[in-house]
């Protein structure tokens, strides 16, 4: 799980369109903390901080500290909002969460030791299905990612979940089949050979027993 972090807001005494475009020209974001059976908080935040954070990555898997006025707590993000023109940071919601607390969250899937992969060398092509799975696990140990070790894998070959190893209390929210992840697909041109060879194999067999009928 990625290192949680701190960050520092203030209290919204108002909110509403109007409040929230004088903070964003103050360079601040409106934000609002819920959950855990409490009110929500409204509060503001830095653009630039949050900004940087969601450009680090993890930032919808990382738990985070936030400290309004001296009050501190601790919460998940989970969404933020971009202006859909200028594609800067309006809004952010933070869930809180405690020990017990379970979430649902989307984790990216690395891959490593495609030079391993035998069907890789021959040409054969990484074709990803998920770039990300949805697990349900504690707030308290979100997997950074899944890592994919592709050693070994010919051409063909499928990797599902049941291949990943998770930690205890890591579950996919996907229950009801072993779903694949990626698949080692062959060339195009692979292909064309492949067939072409089958083909020709085909016709020799024909003439063979043809001869033997005669």
């Amino acid at each position: 799980m990625s290192n949680s972090y701190e960050l520092k807001a203030e209290a919204r005494a108002q909110v509403g369109k109007g409040s929230a475009r004088e903070l964003r020209r103050n360079g601040l974001i409106p934000a609002v903390i819920y959950g855990d059976r409490k009110d929500p908080v409204s509060i503001a935040l830095s653009r630039k901080d949050v900004t940087k954070k969601i450009h680090d990555g993890s930032f919808m898997t990382t738990l985070v500290t936030i400290d309004v006025d001296g009050t501190k707590h601790n919460v998940l993000p989970k969404d933020y909002q971009l202006d859909p023109v200028r594609d800067f940071l309006m809004h952010v919601d933070f869930l809180r969460v405690s020990k017990n607390t379970q979430v649902t969250v989307d984790v990216p899937v690395h891959f490593i030791n495609e030079e391993k992969s035998p069907g890789l060398k021959r040409g054969g092509v990484l074709n990803i299905v998920r770039h990300t799975v949805e697990f349900q696990c504690p707030a308290n140990a979100i997997p950074d990612s899944i890592t994919v070790d592709l050693t070994g894998l010919e051409l063909g070959a499928a990797v599902h979940i049941s291949s990943i190893t998770l930690a205890e209390g890591v579950e996919p929210t996907i229950t009801d089949r072993d779903f694949t992840i990626a698949t080692i697909a062959s060339p195009a041109g692979l292909k064309s050979d492949d067939n072409a060879a089958g083909d020709d194999d085909a016709a020799e067999d024909g003439a063979e027993e043809a001869g033997d009928e005669e």
